[in-house]
């Protein structure tokens, strides 16, 4: 048992939010309101001060609304907020059973692709992280106010019940809404309890990342109901241990664990951008090891304050705000060869590790070390050197160790013991705080917790295990389903996919263009989407995909679909060492013979030369399922896995290393396209 160290007892400050939306009212009240009133009380709940431009839109928004809901019933919401996008809906109108957000241009007479999906993005985002929209029929509607047609009636919907949005002008919005309103099937919505409905914002790391980097907190992005307090909680007390080690000029090192999609990852960035200024006595650094992640925030931040400081009127070079972004999101390989350059304490006095499970152990080190840096006698593995760079700081330092399960999926990476043994062997005066949850099996912790636990100086605290994944309602279920298929529990799998299926579509083919085609089709607004590929899938060649082209992360991810190197265009396999710790909202994941199913389970094997070789050392194996564990997780809202064939003419492809992979598949009930 972990010896429990009394420390501080710290109070959890009470987080006021803001409304949902800038003004609610019934219609019959809107109505019989004056606009300067309405106007009052949106200027009133906003966030920031009332330009003439916002102050004109909303007027002309007024006579609009107020012609087309005479003779409604129902309720009104202005500005309503979407916290993961970061943006509010210019209203929203509960009647019947129907939710009807509306998308004002005002001034503009075309509709414009963007403002299409912007308008189909707002009713996704309700209908996936509103609780009040989950069963709701959704009707998102585009008004431009200087056009002249509309759409006279609505498509068929989703199988979620969200429409396609309807493109109006000012006179055809009421048309729209009495259509609807006739489809629309259901029990009438309460419009305050609706508006009052738990709202679960579950953003991307790249959304949450630009959020948090425009000085927003935690708690602006994240799910805004009781289960999530962990989340919160978890980041003050991390923050609680930096200004105690302060305070006491100790140091200290945090291990915060996570079930998959909690947002471990979310907690680090948030105390980096919040300690992101270098004068700051508590500055933080955020390290990673992934080198994708690392460009992808980075690029993601910098085009994003550009876009936003252009907005506001102050344009700013991409290049000044990338190497402040650069200073608080670096490489760990470049925080390590700092270290070894030169003798000196570094400059931060909180460093925070992700996926510090990947961290190499001592031969990796040496080995790399020899090979690359010339220091034969180099006897550290990584997190002993990192953890000595800190320790020479001759007053405080705190090390915050973000810890996955199951994710190690490279030679040499150490899993959490490594960083437990350094701390255990050489930094004994280390104060340590640890989850409870860090006993679990699936860190691999083993004998360096055990011994570290003799110690006195050891803080078991629940709060720094994050218990409720952050992802949508869709894919909440997902990893659990996916750690059953890889561990061959089949009627685990079989339960959990029946009840996750209705939500979080999963489909199979063996024909790659049938793939990518469902995929385009489950595609909505912005929503992002891609194929995906184990690292060692070389024999999916004819199928016109070569892991070993190396991809641009930043341009897979980032770029809209007019980029053939996008993730849209569908050309480019992303592997497990580019997607690890992104997402998209729909993956393909592409399956190759480097992991098929057999009569005692999964078989383990490596392309050499032109023939598949067993793989037999235990810690390879766990690195392909791992692989495979990172590709099956990566989607929100649903995914496509494509099973090749085979080719009978093709040793290298014969059909029997794919088939029955497809038919275990199949008995999971994972339905065929």
């Amino acid at each position: 048992m972990l010896v429990v160290h009394q420390t501080e007892v710290m109070t959890l400050p009470t987080v006021a939010l803001l409304p949902p939306s800038y003004f609610r009212a019934s219609v019959v009240e809107f109505l019989s309101t004056p606009d300067d009133r309405v106007l009052g009380q949106m200027a009133a709940n906003g966030q920031f001060d009332l330009d003439l431009s916002q102050r004109d839109a909303w007027l002309a928004q007024f006579p609009v609304l107020r012609s087309s809901l005479r003779g409604l019933t129902g309720t009104l919401f202005l500005e309503f907020d979407i916290p993961r996008v970061g943006s509010r809906v210019d209203a929203i109108l509960i009647s019947g059973p129907a939710v009807f957000p509306i998308e004002f241009k005002v001034g503009e007479s075309e509709y414009t692709r963007a403002a299409y999906n912007q308008a189909w993005d707002y009713a996704l985002d309700l209908k996936n992280f509103h609780r009040g929209s989950h069963d709701a029929p959704i009707f998102p509607i585009l008004l431009a106010t200087g056009a002249l047609d509309s759409a006279k009636e609505w498509g068929t919907p989703y199988s979620d019940d969200v429409y396609r949005p309807a493109r109006s002008s000012p006179a055809g919005l009421r048309h729209l809404i009495d259509k609807a309103l006739g489809i629309a099937r259901g029990v009438a919505l309460d419009g305050s309890a609706w508006g009052a409905a738990e709202y679960h914002p579950t953003p991307t790391i790249i959304e949450a990342a630009q959020r948090l980097y425009s000085e927003h907190t935690v708690d602006a992005i994240t799910r805004r109901d009781a289960s999530a307090k962990n989340l919160r909680s978890t980041s003050r007390r991390v923050e609680h241990v930096i200004e105690v080690s302060q305070r006491a000029r100790r140091k200290a090192i945090v291990f915060v664990t996570g079930v998959p999609g909690a947002g471990k990852t979310l907690v680090g960035l948030n105390i980096a951008t919040r300690k992101r200024a270098p004068e700051q006595p508590t500055h933080a650094v955020f390290l990673s090891g992934n080198g994708p992640l690392v460009a992808v925030l980075c690029e993601a931040l910098a085009r994003d304050e550009v876009k936003r400081k252009k907005n506001e009127g102050t344009p700013i070079r991409k290049g000044e705000v990338a190497g402040k972004v650069k200073a608080f999101i670096q490489n760990v390989h470049h925080f390590r060869d700092a270290g070894l350059r030169s003798a000196d304490a570094p400059v931060d006095h909180v460093v925070i590790f992700d996926e510090a499970q990947r961290a190499w152990n001592r031969q990796q080190t040496q080995n790399f070390m020899k090979r690359r840096k010339k220091r034969p006698d180099f006897a550290q593995s990584e997190p002993e050197f990192l953890l000595s760079y800190m320790d020479r700081r001759d007053d405080w330092a705190v090390v915050i160790c973000l810890v996955g399960g199951g994710q190690e999926i490279n030679t040499g990476e150490a899993g959490i013991s490594a960083w437990l043994d350094a701390v255990r062997e050489h930094f004994r005066s280390w104060d340590v705080y640890v989850s409870p949850d860090l006993t679990d099996s699936e860190y691999a912790a083993g004998h360096a917790l055990d011994a570290v636990a003799e110690r006195t100086n050891v803080t078991k605290d629940p709060d720094l295990h994050l218990s409720v994944s952050m992802r949508s309602f869709r894919a909440e279920k997902m990893s659990t389903f996916v750690k059953a298929l890889l561990d061959c529990d089949e009627s685990g799998a079989k339960d959990i996919l029946a009840k996750l299926s209705a939500k979080y579509p999963i489909a199979m083919t063996r024909d790659l263009s049938v793939a990518k085609q469902w995929i385009r089709e489950h595609a909505r607004g912005s929503e992002r989407f891609g194929l995906v590929a184990s690292s060692g899938a070389q024999r999916l060649k004819p199928h016109a995909i070569d892991v070993r082209v190396e991809i641009n992360p930043v341009h897979w991810f980032l770029n809209d679909e007019t980029d053939t190197r996008s993730s849209f265009y569908l050309e480019d396999a992303a592997t497990e060492f580019q997607i690890q710790g992104l997402e998209l909202d729909w993956i393909c994941v592409t399956w190759d013979a480097y992991l098929r199913f057999g009569t005692s389970g999964w078989g383990y094997h490596a392309f050499r030369g032109s023939e598949w070789t067993n793989i037999r050392q235990s810690e390879r194996k766990s690195y392909l399922l791992n692989s495979y564990r990172v590709l099956l997780t990566r989607a929100r809202q649903g995914m496509v896995i494509f099973v090749p064939p085979g080719d009978a003419g093709d040793p290298t492809r014969t059909p029997a290393f794919y088939d029955a992979t497809y038919r275990y598949l199949g008995r999971l009930g994972i339905p065929l396209v």
